[in-house]
């Protein structure tokens, strides 16, 4: 398998002979606009330096035709607007995206957004596995916000002959359903969304260097990918500060790419 960072958690991923793009965010750099500008304001941290960054806050390290380019699926984690463009007059997203391509989601509340945007091909994720050509995909639990989570959210197993098994966690904290996954499914890759970012209401987000030493410890073995970096103005680790952070307990293996760059495993 071949995965590319892209920016935040939007990662294309070469598996089995087919492409994903994983949580396709392909808006312009500050075309968010920040989180202060969101009508009612559901999105603030402590900060409020924070709270003005218009977001994102990099340019994609391509143009967004290329990163498209021979992608056979989308999948989506969850509907949010560091995940996925979204149009909040209307609720619509994904404009850049090509609605023919097959997009995989978490649930039917998700499916009908994405129906609502005119995504003609919506399959739903399981956690009883569906499959995709010769590759099974599985649901799995996610935990998205440390004092209560900010909505549904899950990861992916994906499973193939002759492929490695590879683990995406999606948005979430270390819990015990992470944990169960690791050891009901022995990934061999293991990517983590890892800057630890935080809003008030809900506390923090996505793992954080105790998380990913976490999932070190329940499954040494694993190469863990680290991505959801330098992008978003909520996070509180850089890639920078991830690299001291790891380093103070003993972690030296782990893959943390730029923008742009691809690790084959």
């Amino acid at each position: 398998m071949k995965i590319q960072q892209i920016r935040n958690a939007t990662l294309k991923i070469s598996y089995a002979g087919k492409i994903f793009l994983i949580d396709p965010y392909l808006q312009g750099k500050n075309k968010f606009g920040s989180f202060a500008d969101i009508p009612g304001k559901p999105f603030l941290t402590a900060d409020n330096v924070k709270n003005q960054i218009p977001a994102p806050i990099c340019e994609l390290p391509m143009s967004a035709e290329k990163i498209l380019e021979n992608v056979d699926f989308y999948l989506l984690t969850h509907i949010h607007p560091d995940h996925i463009d979204m149009n909040f007059a209307d609720g619509t997203v994904g404009a850049l995206l090509d609605k023919k391509i097959p997009i995989l989601a978490q649930d039917e509340n998700d499916a009908a957004i994405l129906k609502k945007s005119d995504f003609g091909n919506v399959k739903i994720l399981s956690e009883d596995s569906i499959q995709i050509d010769k590759i099974k995909i599985t649901k799995t639990p996610a935990l998205h916000g440390k004092i209560e989570p900010m909505c549904n959210a899950c990861g992916a197993i994906f499973q193939a002959e002759g492929e490695k098994t590879l683990y995406i966690a999606g948005d979430t904290i270390w819990f015990d359903g992470v944990k169960k996954t690791l050891k009901k499914f022995n990934p061999d890759v293991v990517v983590l969304n890892a800057c630890a970012a935080e809003f008030l209401k809900f506390g923090r987000l996505i793992m954080n260097d105790e998380d990913v030493d976490c999932v070190r410890q329940t499954l040494p073995d694993a190469k863990i990918f680290i991505t959801h970096m330098d992008n978003m103005p909520h996070a509180t680790i850089t890639r920078q500060e991830m690299r001291g952070l790891l380093a103070k307990r003993g972690i030296e293996k782990y893959f943390m790419p730029k923008d742009g760059e691809t690790v084959e495993f």
